[in-house]
């Protein structure tokens, strides 16, 4: 089985779907790893590393000849064309705003894993690639907000007065939302969060924060995410957050759900209510934002209300890669793993009968398997239809 390793294209992505690490991994499993030149280099995994742990360098990827191909971004509906029909792929997907890839795969007869549809279950916990990539979301963020922050974030007792701690809010208590809470007690702050799971709570109170409570409906769906709250109580949720984001120092926003527009939480008149020179973080900027008016890979300045400054925005654009390295070492862990239980006699049989391998199949058989994802497709048709009618 020829598993390819390409040279990730998108700009600013720095990730690898493997390192020399998995390699070995992928290769005991009978796979004969072919890695384009360069792939890991902006991880930290040079050339020389791959081919030391068994993969075969090339200068680029001949898809034609590949059985399996192991991705981080979305593929190209032209570069899936070129894949011969039964191979697989594994990687992200982003199925619901990468219809036209979707396509490509079920018509090019590709199967086609998707990581962010691996079901979240115990068992498959090592091959979570929303999570581990999550972690390192988490963490990023809130270096970037202690970078822009004009002041400490912990408490400082000088000879010359008090420092006092500056007050961190974090809304959305999932993966990241949980680390950046860590991340942010550990140097200092005083961290407040907030979720519409009450479940949270404990969870958040783990990681030192304390959880702020609103009279809200709950809101869980089935996984542990959470689900969309209705109209009139996502009002009432701005309305009872306003108080608490005007206190903060540094608000991070992190509250995402899968395949929909990230739900808004803060508006501009929020942002607004905030002190001079307070910042505002927000990882979901890249699925719509959960800050009204940010913009994914830039800073922007909000006058405040008072006329005493400007809040910053910023809406960061794939986190994780930009820590590249750590990312990168816990991807291509769940990729492998993914693969692992795919993979017999170095063959690669997927059985659809595992609830695992069958939950994260977004196509397989020139059919889209993921049905969400299919519903999308066939109103997508719809539309094009009808506009010719």
């Amino acid at each position: 089985m020829k598993l390819g390793i390409p040279r990730e294209r998108r700009e600013g992505e720095r990730r690898v779907a493997a390192t020399p690490e998995t390699v070995k991994q992928l290769a005991a499993l009978g796979a004969e790893v072919l890695v384009e030149e360069g792939a890991g280099y902006a991880a930290g995994h040079p050339d020389h590393n791959y081919r030391q742990a068994g993969a075969r360098l090339v200068p680029e990827l001949d898809l034609a000849q590949l059985d399996a191909l192991a991705h981080v971004r979305p593929l190209d509906p032209h570069n899936v064309r070129s894949l011969k029909r039964g191979a697989v792929t594994v990687g992200l997907g982003s199925p619901s705003s990468e219809l036209p890839t979707v396509e490509a795969l079920a018509d090019a007869g590709v199967t086609s894993f998707a990581l962010e549809l691996v079901p979240r279950i115990s068992r498959a916990q090592s091959m979570d690639a929303l999570s581990s990539q999550a972690l390192v979301a988490g963490y990023r963020c809130v270096l970037e907000a202690a970078i822009r922050l004009p002041r400490f974030f912990p408490l400082y007792m000088t000879a010359a007065g008090t420092v006092p701690p500056a007050r961190v809010l974090v809304l959305g208590a999932g993966v990241a939302g949980l680390q950046a809470i860590g991340t942010a007690k550990r140097l200092g702050a005083r961290v407040f969060a907030n979720d519409i799971r009450p479940a949270s709570a404990d969870e958040v109170a783990s990681m030192g924060g304390t959880f702020i409570r609103l009279d809200l409906e709950t809101a869980e769906a089935a996984g542990g995410y959470a689900r969309q709250l209705s109209s009139d109580a996502g009002t009432r949720q701005r309305q009872l957050l306003a108080p608490h984001v005007a206190q903060s120092d540094v608000l991070i926003t992190t509250a995402a759900i899968p395949g929909r527009r990230a739900p808004l939480l803060v508006t501009r008149e929020m942002v607004q209510d905030m002190r001079a020179g307070s910042v505002v973080v927000d990882l979901a900027a890249e699925s719509g934002g959960n800050v009204e008016g940010v913009a994914p890979g830039q800073d922007i300045a909000v006058p405040t209300a008072d006329g005493a400054g400007y809040v910053t925005l910023v809406g960061l654009k794939d986190p994780a890669s930009a820590m590249a390295s750590d990312a990168s070492r816990l991807y291509a862990k769940n990729v492998a793993n993914l693969l692992a239980l795919m993979v017999r006699d170095g063959t690669m049989a997927p059985d659809f009968d595992d609830e695992v391998v069958a939950g994260a199949c977004l196509t397989h058989d020139g059919a889209v398997r993921h049905q969400p994802t299919a519903e999308l497709l066939a109103a997508r048709t719809r539309t094009r239809q009808e506009g010719v009618l």
